[in-house]
């Protein structure tokens, strides 16, 4: 198709002038077709300017897609050339630009204009299934038509030209059972009685074709799978019609019998089934077993083989499927039965006691050893009918209280009975069968101990009760109870009196409540405790027997003083009359007991005395045992360089203090000089306090040079008797010498002369007449 452009020009005419209005491209769509496959360039079209003569100075050029490549011009003509094969899949249409130039110049003749080249399209694409493989399903038994699926088959080709994209679809196999709509792709069933339990699933082949099906269209298939879903179409089926089981007697209830099956065709939850007995409910049962679907027939009643009115028990069990569908009612009932036939064999079974929950019997607790106490029964369960023998479980009786006859099961008493001991006894009897041991059963008797009055009647507990000396009569003063160990069936019933020993008594009545509690009151008036502080009195309580039992117990009341509102104080009575009733052993049990003491307290006087003589005496002989006597702290024995012990036995010569490096030497001390008493007041003392300064500061001092000095112990005993001034009349201030010595000198001062010479104070301080003596 050859297309040609051409510019129009259009001239604005007037009377004035003539001019030339702008040219522009008309153009057309060029075509061409795919697929060419001739040898030479395939002609597109032809672009042309009217300012076109033929004189070959216009030059054609075109650019954009494929320009030069795929597409070229003829400058001079402005033919256009497809120089390769096309394909309208691939690209459907190329978009370029045409210009007009001036040869000599190059200019432009007309502004640049745009075209498209379209690419014809030819039916060279066959249809295909993009989507498949394709699996689809459908019921069983689905009516005619029924929609299974659809299909979808795609063209290249375009669907705008000709027909080369119209599909249509067909069936090329399984067209009997299946069909296909040409225009749309659905499959539906083409027949009603497809059966999943025949056949579970067909297979397909649909075709798809261009050209709206007509000669030279091209083609394309799939293959599609139809899956046949199950519905419940099938009811349940027993394998057989009768089954047969055996059974022992001796089968405990719930125990299976046996199992037995329906099966179902369909599949999934089409084949839960329950199963339920239509004839035998009375002895037997079912259950389904979930996972297998079994039947499990078990016993419900216990079976007996020598009372059963027949040995052979027929069950007829129904197998009713759960999910039925009410589509296919019309298909028959959707269950089924079976008869379960179960046959009871005998077996050896343990003798049974009549009755089976045990027995209980009532014995006197007064009856004698080798009395009847009851009979227990047993029989052998089997058609034979054999001998049962008896016997006591020791481990229940461990004291052998009671005895069995082996033969007839007799229980007789072995022992005396105590109700109040123990009121219930129960133990084991076992029966066995008389040839074979191993057959044996246990049954529970409990003995129940009946009552006999055989214990007296008691107080609860040891009474005591108080009274006021100033107790009005009447006055109800205590209450008192009983116990009785006794349990008779009618009650207890007791009567309180006094003891005939105290029917004299004038100072307490007994009243009886009626309650099986009796009250004590007063009588009179004006008790004495000093006189008289306790009062016993005997009561006597007999109860309702029989026999009649009674004791006595006596009741302990105290005479005690009392504040004026009632309240008691003190119940002691005095000292007289506690010693008064102490016996004449005891009172000389006592006085031995001080006599032994005194004598103690004596000896260890006397051995006191001694030692302290023996203590006086050593402290005399050794003058250094009385520095250590009168706790003298200087360095022991070992420590040689305190003081020096010569110039203490030298009372008369000391050597001046030795000048030390921390301080001034001291050279001279005051001395003490004694002076006559005038008016009580000693002249001395008074010369020697005006000195007294001087004094202590040589005891500072010193003190002060043996706390710096660390190469001596850290005693004072140096610095107290080192030195002690000259021409004292006292001639020393030591006390070695104080006890043989008769001196009567005032030592009084010592005691203001600070706290280091206290103790020395304390030596010499005036002794009272009494430590002299001692």
């Amino acid at each position: 198709i050859q297309v040609f452009l051409y510019l129009m020009s259009k001239q604005d005419q007037g009377p004035s002038s003539i001019e030339r209005v702008k040219r522009g491209w008309v153009w057309n769509q060029f075509f061409v077709v795919e697929e060419y496959t001739g040898t030479e360039p395939l002609y597109v079209g032809k672009i042309h300017t009217d300012s076109d003569e033929g004189e070959g100075n216009i030059k054609y050029t075109i650019s954009g897609e494929g320009a030069g490549t795929i597409f070229i011009i003829d400058e001079l003509t402005g033919d256009i050339h497809a120089t390769e094969r096309l394909d309208r899949e691939e690209k459907a249409f190329y978009t370029l630009r045409a210009q007009a130039r001036d040869r000599q110049s190059n200019d432009p003749l007309e502004p640049e204009s745009e075209f498209v080249i379209k690419v014809q399209d030819i039916n060279d694409s066959e249809p295909k299934f993009l989507e498949g493989p394709y699996i689809g399903s459908v019921a069983e038994l689905s009516p005619i038509g029924t929609s299974v699926m659809k299909v979808s088959a795609s063209d290249a080709d375009d669907p705008t030209y000709g027909s080369s994209a119209r599909v249509i679809y067909g069936v090329l196999d399984g067209e009997r059972f299946f069909t296909v709509d040409r225009h749309t792709g659905i499959i539906m069933t083409a027949v009603a009685d497809l059966d999943r339990e025949t056949q579970d699933r067909y297979e397909l082949v649909v075709k798809a074709t261009d050209m709206a099906g007509q000669m030279g269209g091209l083609s394309g298939s799939t293959t599609v799978t139809i899956v046949i879903t199950d519905v419940n179409d099938n009811p349940p089926r027993f394998q057989q019609k009768m089954y047969q089981f055996s059974v022992s007697e001796a089968a405990a209830v719930g125990t299976p019998v046996g199992r037995v099956i329906a099966t179902d065709s369909d599949m999934g939850e089409n084949t839960d089934m329950s199963y339920l007995i239509k004839e035998g409910g009375e002895l037997f049962k079912v259950t389904t077993d979930v996972e297998s679907q079994e039947a499990v027939v078990a016993i419900k009643k216990v079976l007996t083989f020598e009372h059963s009115s027949k040995r052979t028990h027929n069950v007829v069990v129904e197998a009713v499927n759960k999910h039925l569908d009410p589509r296919f009612a019309d298909l028959g009932s959707f269950r089924d039965q079976t008869i379960v036939r179960v046959s009871v064999s005998d077996v050896d079974e343990p003798p049974i006691f009549q009755p089976e929950d045990g027995t209980i019997i009532e014995v006197q607790e007064d009856a004698k050893p080798g009395a009847l106490v009851g009979i227990v029964s047993a029989r052998d369960p089997d058609s034979t009918n054999k001998p049962v023998r008896f016997s006591i479980d020791r481990t229940t009786d461990q004291e052998m209280i009671f005895h069995i006859d082996p033969d007839s099961g007799a229980i007789t008493l072995g022992k005396v009975l105590d109700r109040e001991t123990a009121g219930w006894h129960n133990i084991t009897v076992k029966a066995v069968e008389a040839d074979n041991h191993s057959m044996a059963s246990h049954s529970a008797v409990s003995i129940r101990i009946l009552d006999v009055n055989d214990n007296p009647p008691e107080l609860a507990r040891p009474y005591e009760a108080s009274i006021c000396e100033d107790a009005k009569p009447g006055q109800l003063i205590h209450t008192i109870s009983v116990v009785d160990k006794d349990e008779p069936q009618t009650g207890h019933r007791f009567i309180f009196t006094l003891a005939p020993e105290a029917s004299s008594n004038r100072h307490f009545t007994l009243w009886d409540v009626k309650d099986n509690t009796a009250g004590i009151r007063t009588q009179r008036s004006g008790f004495n405790r000093h006189e008289q502080n306790v009062y016993l009195l005997p009561i006597l309580v007999v109860d309702n027997g029989p026999p009649s039992l009674s004791s006595t117990s006596t009741l302990t009341i105290h005479v005690c003083g009392c504040d004026t509102e009632g309240t008691i104080q003190s119940c002691n009575a005095t000292a007289y009359v506690m010693s008064a009733a102490l016996s004449p052993g005891a009172l000389i049990a006592l006085l031995v007991c001080m006599l032994i003491l005194i004598v103690l307290v004596l000896l260890i006087l006397t051995l006191k005395r001694h030692r302290k003589g023996q203590r006086m005496t050593e402290d005399e002989e050794d003058m250094r045992d009385n520095v250590i006597k009168y706790n003298d702290e200087g360095g022991g024995e070992q420590d040689t360089q305190a003081y020096d012990i010569s110039a203490l036995r030298n009372l008369y010569d000391f050597p001046e203090a030795k000048s030390c490096d921390s301080g001034p030497d001291i050279h001279s001390l005051p001395q003490w000089v004694p002076a006559s008493r005038v008016g009580g007041v000693s002249e001395g003392a008074t010369a020697a306090s005006a000195d007294f300064s001087l004094f202590k500061g040589y005891i500072r001092k010193k003190v002060e040079q043996a706390d710096a000095d660390l190469t001596v112990p850290p005693y004072d005993s140096f610095q107290t008797y080192a030195f002690e001034g000259t021409s004292s009349p006292a001639l020393s201030l030591s006390s070695i010498h104080t006890l043989s010595t008769t001196s009567e000198q005032d030592f009084s001062y010592l005691s203001n002369w600070g706290p280091r010479f206290r103790q020395l104070a304390g030596y010499y301080a005036p002794g009272k007449p009494e430590e002299e003596g001692s």
